[in-house]
């Protein structure tokens, strides 16, 4: 169970020994500093973080497998490209006020503890998804049908602004070192797994219903169910205590008065320049890779190759399934090979593959198009069972939580949020249904570099915190058996 640490902290949050510090040098360190992880907390904690991860991307895939239809009801006007695109500029808004919720969720879950501040960003989600269910048509109130739709589009990027950042450090700082990526890899299930529920029930809906019975209400439905799902979520992170980490953090001297700093923007921004840099490079490029295949396919084969939404979905359905049965098994590995080779698979199978999978999925037919999405799938699934262990080590335990949700959102906010955007007008400007195809290549080139950059952190203690352990005997091997107190 956690105990007392000895382990130096600078000033900065960050461990002065971490560059010069390899799995066999930790001489330095008693069986009393390490942390050895209970694993029964361990399962809830993963459970209660990727549960909210779930329901985030419920509520972002129900908006995106929907665009079409909510272009249809809140932006009547103009033709169905001009509508789309009104759709899927207004799904973009809330990632331009995710850097927001960053700033302001990231610091103070740094400061107050990460539990508190998932709490409050899952009550806030969950009321933003909900509330646009109950929100009138164009037709009813004219003008402010979309303006509500935006300002509780905006609500829900704000509050998923300390979302991902605050689950990803949750799970890291609870798992012990050498199986972080298999407990990470969870959070992306939780993400898959988010999707198909939204897939498979907008799919519903809109088979019993069909096109003109979800544009006069079956729309809501999907957004309606986000508020029970909030309380479920609310429940569990509740139940939990804060990370081990954090509370050794709190706990020591010297850091007790320090976390509770309120310039914790200013230290991020001084301290953290480059790792900050390759973290928004690096959410950058899978971003856009993982936006490009969950988020905005269904709307390619409906928009370009006259699919019915439906059938478009369910294509993307048995892919997710198909990840969801690998993704543990990717976080696993990469707890055995490596961080580092798994996210370069993963980025060099869209630069091969992309024009590939998009010429296949291009010919039309049902096998082709199952075939090119699965192409770019088992790419995307070398990164969604990797990343969450990731970034969360790329930075120390003191600033953790703030750095990571200022990079990874604003990395989002560019160009995850925007994908689908970007991508609906480079077709239409180019005439080119291959444009997806090159902009994700040339987005997993630049992925491929920022991993080169990378250090890796596979099996090693995260920087700022003292090692965390399965078992006391694993401590006991690790330390040599010297004794301490705590």
């Amino acid at each position: 169970m956690p105990r007392g640490s000895s382990v130096e902290v600078g000033r900065d949050g960050s461990d002065p020994g971490a560059a010069e510090r390899t799995d066999a040098t930790v001489a330095d360190v008693t069986v009393a500093d390490v942390t050895v992880t209970d694993e029964r907390l361990v399962r809830r904690a993963v459970k209660a973080a990727a549960l909210g991860n779930a329901m985030e991307w419920f509520d972002f895939g129900v908006y995106s497998y929907l665009a079409v239809t909510i272009g249809d009801v809140f932006f009547p006007s103009g033709d169905g490209a001009v509508r789309l695109l009104s759709s899927l500029a207004t799904f973009a808004v809330a990632f331009l006020v995710r850097p927001l919720g960053g700033l302001f969720f990231g610091p103070l879950g740094d400061r107050v503890g990460r539990k508190r501040v998932l709490a409050l960003t899952m009550v806030l989600m969950a009321a933003g998804t909900f509330a646009i269910g109950l929100i009138p048509s164009y037709a009813a109130v004219g003008f402010w049908s979309p303006v509500l739709l935006i300002v509780f589009r905006m609500l829900q990027g704000f509050s998923t602004g300390g979302e991902y950042g605050g689950a990803s450090t949750f799970i890291a700082e609870y798992a012990p070192d050498k199986r972080r990526g298999y407990y990470g890899s969870f959070l992306e299930f939780g993400t898959l797994a988010g999707y198909v529920g939204a897939a498979g029930l907008v799919t519903v809906m809109s088979t019993w219903l069909g096109g003109d019975g979800m544009r006069e209400w079956g729309w809501r439905v999907p957004f309606l169910v986000a508020g029970p799902l909030g309380l479920v979520g609310l429940y569990l992170r509740l139940r939990l205590e804060d990370t081990p980490a954090f509370r050794k953090l709190a706990e020591e001297p010297t850091a007790r008065t320090a976390t509770r700093e309120p310039a914790g923007l200013r230290e991020i921004f001084a301290t953290q320049g480059s790792r900050l840099v390759l973290c928004v490079v690096l959410a950058g490029a899978y971003g856009i890779t993982d936006y490009m295949l969950l988020s905005y396919l269904p709307t390619y084969l409906t928009d370009r190759l006259g699919y019915d939404e439906a059938h478009g979905i369910v294509v993307l359905i048995v892919t997710m399934l198909l990840l969801m049965c690998l993704i543990t098994f990717v976080g696993r590995l990469s707890d055995r090979a490596g961080r580092k080779p798994l996210l370069m698979a993963g980025m060099g199978g869209f630069v091969v593959l992309s024009v590939p999978a998009f010429l296949l999925i291009g010919q039309g037919g049902v096998a082709a198009v199952l075939g090119g999405t699965l192409l770019l799938g088992l790419s995307l699934v070398c990164l969604l069972g990797t990343m969450s262990a990731a970034l969360p080590a790329l930075f120390p335990t003191r600033v953790r939580y703030g750095s990571l949700s200022i990079g990874y959102n604003l990395s989002t906010s560019l160009f995850g949020g925007t994908t689908p955007l970007i991508t609906t007008g480079l077709i239409h400007a180019t005439g080119s249904d291959l444009a997806p195809a090159w902009y994700a290549m040339g987005a997993a080139l630049v992925g491929v570099a920022a991993v080169a950059c990378m250090k890796e952190t596979a099996g090693r203690p995260l920087e700022g915190s003292p090692p965390s352990v399965s078992t006391e005997e694993e401590a006991a091997e690790l330390t040599g058996s010297r004794g301490g107190g705590a």
